[in-house]
């Protein structure tokens, strides 16, 4: 019966180093997130600080910013906005990095149901993501 002992402990700590590595990714997400749009909000504010705003017309994004291809486009340059609007990317990717990474870990332990069922939710969050589910 050791046997079966000694599987149960190794496999609580497989769960535990999963656990420790999703808190890791979502920690560093987090806070890659916000030192990038906290970086790119410091450059605004110091190149468009003084400007004064009209706040009577709503003016969205400029269409450059309103892709992934045009935020990576202005980063070479240190272009503010893009870098505010790259942060808010990398926000957006850390929880879908932390169901691929469940994909896999579920994948290793060889458990169908749960890579079955988070592949569900990361086709829902793709699906989210790119418009085609309201």
């Amino acid at each position: 019966m050791k046997g079966g002992e000694e599987r149960e402990q190794e496999r609580l700590l497989q769960d535990q180093a999963m656990e420790n590595a999703v808190g890791i990714l979502l920690r560093t997400g987090v806070l890659v997130a916000g030192a990038i749009t906290f970086l790119g909000g410091m450059l605004y504010l110091a190149r468009h600080g003084g400007e004064h705003f009209s706040y009577e017309i709503f003016r969205g994004e400029p269409a450059d910013l309103r892709s992934p291809r045009g935020i990576l486009a202005g980063l070479p340059s240190l272009q503010a906005r893009s870098l505010i609007q790259f942060g808010l990317l990398v926000l957006i990717a850390t929880p879908v990095l932390r169901v691929l990474l469940s994909v896999a870990a579920f994948a290793r332990e060889r458990d169908l149901l749960y890579v079955g069922i988070t592949i569900i939710v990361l086709t829902i969050l793709a699906l989210s993501l790119f418009g085609v589910v309201p």
